[in-house]
């Protein structure tokens, strides 16, 4: 079995399991913020906190196996391949996502969010565009 397909693989496997939580996170944010329970608060705060602490290392994975696929193709193929530069944008639009992530986070921990459920219902659409945008372009390959 080649190296690159092992990157790639893995890469795949680790992106599979990031998305998994961050089209999960928003979710309870939703919840979060809609309930005035206290106990209930203090629940989804746990469970935010160990959902977003337990994907972020996927998260870091998955650009691990990215850029190793990206160096295994080699150079030339990088530049000539116009697709994967708007996939990176997309890509980096994801990873600040995630950091905003942490963000929306300490705010619920700390009982400051100011955000109503139908933002986070938007929020929560987000990942699933650009997933659906970065995969278009990794099997279409568009020359553009």
């Amino acid at each position: 079995m080649s190296l690159l397909l092992t990157y790639k693989a893995l890469h795949l496997f680790f992106m599979i399991a990031w998305f998994a939580g961050i089209f999960y996170l928003p979710r309870l944010f939703v919840y979060h913020a809609m309930t005035q329970e206290k106990s209930c608060s203090a629940m989804l705060k746990i469970m935010e906190r160990r959902l977003l602490f337990f994907v972020t290392p996927f998260a870091i994975l998955t650009l691990v196996f990215g850029v190793l696929t990206i160096v295994e193709y080699g150079r030339e193929w990088f530049r000539h391949s116009m697709w994967l530069h708007y996939k990176l944008v997309f890509v980096i639009l994801l990873y600040l996502y995630h950091g905003l992530c942490f963000k929306l986070l300490a705010d619920f921990k700390h009982d400051r969010n100011k955000r109503s459920d139908r933002f986070y219902r938007y929020f929560n659409e987000f990942p699933v565009l650009m997933l659906l945008a970065i995969v278009l372009l990794a099997v279409l390959k568009p020359s553009l």
